[in-house]
């Protein structure tokens, strides 16, 4: 049990129709009669997951502070056009809206406990059976609906943006959980931006989950960014069913956080289908980063590429696992996945285990990872030309990252991403501008 506030009453009298009211108490129950993992266990294994179980959680009060609400349309603002946009401020929704154009063409967008057939009905969704899953479907105070009907194309992206408060008190830490079910129809196209950050330093659980059913011929495109404050914690979820000759891609970046734990599962269940996972991380301080991937071809003809790229500073950690998975029928699988981190600090580590589990031999799958200090010949290249080490050493950071960045098209988002990582990368170089890295 993770906090003795957290009852199924509690979930029960959250705001709602009875039949998400009567959900949620169910899921409370469930998750009162089982145990949360262990660090016994390999996969939480470097999680603070003893530390949630002590911790008095709470979960936030429903009426976010004017400035907090300013705050996040500012940053909708520097998005530029959107056909949607959507705010939400602990988990409660304060702002949803949508462009003559979406509105037009039959676009969806609303809490979820407005439609109970809509979320029974969907392919993606995972039955909440482990106790994260159960903590987000008990105490989730403002489940998202989206609907991109069949053949529409939006132009400008649709925006998600969460930001987490945390608890006033010093004893005390915010829960806050969002979850986003998606339909995207047949031969329809959009791009989802979902930004997650913090306003204020104050301790929070921040658990989000996000189902996504791309139709047949559906084109998605996510973009994906945690930005929360050095005392937040974060086990987020993500699960993407993919149709017959439909594409997805995720632009994955994660800066924030003190723990941040993201699974990632694409299965491409359509014949043809495909998809793609890129994700960059920077680790500073005692930042951990638990990325966990899943490629799963269900299909003959699927194709799915992962670039997944860390640097480590200070005494920061990383933890990759992925895991491609080819099922029996699927031949004509061509998937890769390759792992790639910098160590930018002698203290710093990085843990990197791909996996394939393949049943069929009429494939092509291959995977890749390395660890390492930064390339001294790039360094050296650019001192001998008079750059700056602490400069030389941003250069050659960013060049890293390019290759993922460079994949996201939206050009207001990825702009935000890079003043993001500028901003992390020039901190640890004013810090300690006479850097040594032994390899």
């Amino acid at each position: 049990m993770i906090s003795e506030a957290l009852t199924p009453e509690r979930a029960r009298g959250l705001d709602g129709p009875v039949w998400l009211a009567e959900k949620r108490f169910s899921a409370a129950q469930q998750l009162q009669a089982c145990a949360l993992p262990t660090t016994d266990l390999e996969e939480w294994r470097y999680s603070p997951i003893e530390d949630w179980s002590s911790a008095e959680w709470r979960l936030p009060d429903s009426t976010p502070e004017e400035s907090v609400v300013e705050r996040a349309r500012e940053l909708l603002g520097s998005l530029g056009p959107l056909d949607a946009s959507l705010i939400l401020i602990d988990g409660a929704m304060v702002h949803c809206s949508l462009s003559e154009q979406a509105t037009a063409a039959g676009v969806t967008l609303k809490l979820a406990g407005e439609d109970l057939a809509a979320l029974e009905r969907h392919p993606g969704t995972v039955a909440a059976t482990e106790s994260f899953d159960l903590l987000n479907e008990a105490y989730c105070r403002a489940p998202i609906y989206l609907r991109v009907p069949r053949n529409v194309c939006l132009a400008d992206p649709i925006a998600l943006i969460s930001l987490v408060t945390g608890s006033g008190q010093p004893a005390e830490a915010s829960l806050v959980t969002s979850r986003l079910v998606a339909d995207v129809g047949e031969n329809a196209e959009v791009a989802l931006i979902d930004w997650l950050g913090s306003a204020g330093d104050a301790r929070s659980l921040v658990v989000p989950r996000n189902d996504i059913a791309v139709a047949r011929s559906a084109r998605v495109r996510l973009v994906q960014v945690n930005n929360l404050n050095s005392h937040s914690d974060q086990v987020g979820s993500l699960l993407v069913d993919v149709g017959q000759e439909a594409s997805f891609s995720l632009h994955y970046a994660s800066l924030g956080g003190n723990y941040s734990r993201g699974r990632f599962e694409v299965r491409l269940s359509g014949r043809g289908a495909s998809g793609d996972l890129n994700a960059l991380y920077y680790g500073q301080g005692h930042q951990t980063h638990d990325l966990r991937t899943f490629q799963t071809h269900d299909a003959p003809d699927t194709t799915s590429n992962l670039v997944f790229k860390g640097a480590l500073d200070d005494h920061s950690h990383s933890v990759y696992t992925g895991l491609i998975r080819v099922a029996e029928n699927a031949r004509g699988t061509n998937a890769t996945q390759a792992n790639r981190n910098i160590k930018l600090s002698d203290s710093a580590w990085a843990e990197s285990v791909p996996n394939l589990e393949i049943l069929n031999n009429d494939v092509r799958c291959a995977h890749a990872s390395a660890v390492g200090p930064i390339d001294e010949d790039q360094r050296f290249y650019l001192e001998s030309r008079g750059v700056p080490p602490e400069v030389a050493e941003r250069l050659v950071v960013a060049g890293f990252f390019e290759e993922v960045l460079a994949g996201i098209s939206h050009g207001p988002t990825c702009s935000l991403i890079r003043s993001l990582l500028h901003e992390a990368v020039s901190a640890r170089s004013t810090a300690q501008p006479e850097l040594k890295v032994r390899s």
